[in-house]
This record gives C-alpha cells, sequence and structure tokens, in this order.
C-alpha cells in the first residue's frame, strides 16, 4: 500500500551559472496579478519587494533552451535572442548568431577585460 506523495514545487531559484539565488512566486509566462502581461519565455518570477504595487514584478531568470540549465538574467549568465541561451551554449554555437548578436558580445568582452586590467 503506497501513498503517492507528491513534493512541493521548488520555490527557490538558482542561477547554474553564478549562483544567484532568490525565492520565486511564479514560474510560467503569464504572472499572477497582472494585466495583460505575456512574457516571451517561461521565467522563474518574483514580487517586486521595493514595490508596494501587486503588478510590480522581477524576472529573475528562465532555462536555456538548448541544455536547460536554469540561468539568471544577467548579461555573464545568459541571453535572451527568439530563446533563452545560457552563455556556455551561446558560445558553443556562437556561429549560429547572427553578426550583430556576435559584434555585441565582442564589444561586451573587450569592455569587461579593459575595466579588469
Amino acid at each position: 500500500m503506497s501513498e503517492s506523495k507528491t513534493e512541493p514545487p521548488p520555490t527557490l531559484f538558482i542561477c547554474d551559472l553564478c549562483g544567484l539565488n532568490s525565492p520565486f512566486s511564479y514560474y510560467g509566462q503569464k504572472p499572477p496579478n497582472t494585466r495583460a502581461i505575456v512574457l516571451l519565455e517561461e521565467c522563474f518570477v518574483a514580487k517586486d519587494p521595493f514595490s508596494p504595487d501587486k503588478e510590480k514584478f522581477l524576472i529573475l531568470g528562465s532555462c536555456c533552451s538548448l541544455c536547460d540549465k536554469c540561468v539568471c538574467v544577467g548579461a555573464d549568465c545568459s541571453l535572451f535572442y527568439t530563446k533563452r541561451f545560457c552563455m556556455q551554449c551561446v558560445n558553443q554555437h556562437l556561429d549560429q548568431f547572427p553578426h550583430q548578436i556576435r559584434a555585441e558580445l565582442a564589444k561586451r568582452r573587450q569592455s569587461s577585460s579593459t575595466t579588469v586590467s
């Protein structure tokens, strides 16, 4: 006689690349308490702690459309171009992205290397 126990869904978003972690209140494309907002991807969403307005929310991250890693929206961790891609997959498949995206990433790398030096 086995009882089927369903695990409660995880309520902590953790970026697989940088380790950013934060509680989230919703996962999907249509956050609750919002009017006519539909996100372009399934996202981990948190209520905006800095706003009393229930309609305000923060997008924490999403899953890479190629490898399915959870990644935050930080520029070092992911890129959204029609879908979400982790930077590891972006770098592995860089030749498949449009020239403008490759040029923008090259600019980012150049500016981050000059600020670190």
